[in-house]
C-alpha cells in the first residue's frame, strides 16, 4: 500500500494516475480501470474540497474474483454532518454540481465511511473487475493498511493472517529499521508464518525466532482466537502491539523484549478473555498511546477502514506503520 499526499490540485492527477497503475498490475483492462481513475479523482477532490487537505492510500486487496484495488481516503477536515445526504447525486456544501460522493458509490464493489463533526473523514473504496452490483457487500473479518517509511519503496512491516473454522491466527512483523533488509526479514517470518501456523502460538513463534537468524531480526506479534475457548493467546518479542477493544474498553496484551531472530531470551504465550469485539495488531510505526473514546462508533465501522482512522491519528511519520484489525 502507498500514502499519497493530496494537498493541492496537482497531487489528484498523482492519485489517479498511481491508482490506476495498481489497477493494471491486478488484470483491469481500459473500462474498469477507467473506474479506477474516476473513483481516486473524486475522493482526492473530495480531499481537498472538503477536508482541506490530507492523504490517499492505494494499493491491491485480496486474491483473484475475491481480490480488487483499494483506494482510502484520510482527512482531518470539519466532518460531514449529513452523510446520508452527501452520498446523493445533487447533494453539495461547496458549490459544486455535488456528485462526487455520489459517483464513486456507483463506481465501487463496498464503500464505507466514517466522519465526525471538527475529527475529520475517512472513506474506504474498493473496487474488483465488472460492474458492482446493487447493495454489494463486504463481510471481511480482518483488515489492514500497511505503508513504508516516507522515501521508501519497500515496507519492512509485513503481516498474515490465517483462517479457518475453529480458529484465526494473526501475525505483525517489524523488520528491524526500515527498507530492503528489513522488508527482507519480515517477508521471511510471514513464510515461516505460514509454514508452521499449526503450532502452539509460542512455539510458532519460536519457529520464527530461528528462521530470522540469518535477517537483520524483527519484532513480531502472534494472536490466535478460539472462539469455542473464549480466549486470545496471544505471544510477542519486541517493541509491537496487541490490543484488546471490547465492551468500550482496551487491554494491552504482553510483548516480550527481545529482537526475534537475535535476542528473545524467553518466548511466553498469554490467554486473555474475549469473545468479540476488535484485535489490533500494530508495528511501533503507530504510536501506542491511544483509546477509541474520541471516534464513536468506529467499531462498527470495515476493520479496513478503523486501521485506516488509527493509522492516520497514530502514525510517527518517521518509520514503516502497520495496522491489522480483526473484528468478531
Amino acid at each position: 500500500m502507498i500514502a499519497l499526499a493530496v494537498q493541492d490540485q496537482s497531487q489528484v492527477a498523482e492519485a489517479r494516475r498511481r491508482a490506476t497503475e495498481i489497477a493494471g498490475r491486478q488484470g483491469f483492462g481500459d473500462v474498469d480501470a477507467g473506474r479506477v481513475a474516476l473513483v481516486a479523482t473524486e475522493l482526492a477532490t473530495n480531499i481537498l474540497k472538503h477536508g482541506n487537505g490530507g492523504e490517499m492510500l492505494v494499493g491491491a486487496y485480496g486474491e483473484g474474483a475475491d481480490g480488487g484495488v483499494e483506494l482510502i481516503g484520510l482527512d482531518k477536515g470539519p466532518g460531514i454532518a449529513n452523510l446520508a445526504a452527501s452520498l446523493a447525486d445533487g447533494y453539495s456544501t461547496a458549490g459544486t454540481a455535488g456528485k462526487g460522493l455520489g459517483a464513486v458509490v456507483r463506481q465501487s464493489h463496498f464503500i464505507d465511511i466514517a466522519s465526525w463533526p471538527g475529527n475529520g473523514t475517512a472513506v474506504l473504496v474498493r473496487l474488483k473487475t465488472g460492474t458492482p452490483p446493487e447493495g454489494s457487500v463486504d463481510s471481511s473479518r480482518v483488515g489492514v493498511v500497511s505503508v513504508p517509511k516516507l522515501g521508501q519503496d519497500v515496507c519492512g512491516d509485513s503481516w498474515g493472517v490465517s483462517l479457518g473454522a475453529e480458529e484465526t491466527t494473526l501475525l505483525v512483523v517489524d523488520g528491524l529499521g526500515h527498507g530492503p533488509e528489513a522488508a527482507e526479514a519480515a517477508v521471511e517470518a510471514v513464510r515461516l508464518f505460514h509454514r508452521f501456523n499449526g503450532h502452539r502460538a509460542p512455539v510458532l513463534l519460536d519457529y520464527i525466532h530461528g528462521g530470522l537468524r540469518a535477517t537483520r531480526g524483527a519484532a513480531v506479534s502472534v494472536a490466535r482466537f478460539q472462539p469455542a475457548s473464549g480466549k486470545i493467546i496471544y505471544s510477542g518479542i519486541g517493541n509491537i502491539a496487541g490490543v484488546i477493544a471490547a465492551n468500550g474498553e482496551i487491554r494491552r496484551m504482553v510483548s516480550m523484549p527481545g529482537t526475534a531472530g537475535h535476542n528473545a531470551r524467553k518466548i511466553q504465550a498469554f490467554e486473555y478473555p474475549f469473545t468479540a469485539g476488535l484485535v489490533i495488531l500494530h508495528s511501533d510505526g503507530i504510536a501506542s498511546s491511544w483509546t477509541l473514546d474520541r471516534y464513536p462508533n468506529l467499531a462498527a465501522r470495515h476493520p479496513t477502514l478503523i486501521a485506516a482512522v488509527l493509522y492516520r491519528d497514530l502514525t510517527r511519520h518517521r518509520d514503516d506503520a502497520t495496522v491489522l484489525v480483526a473484528k468478531w
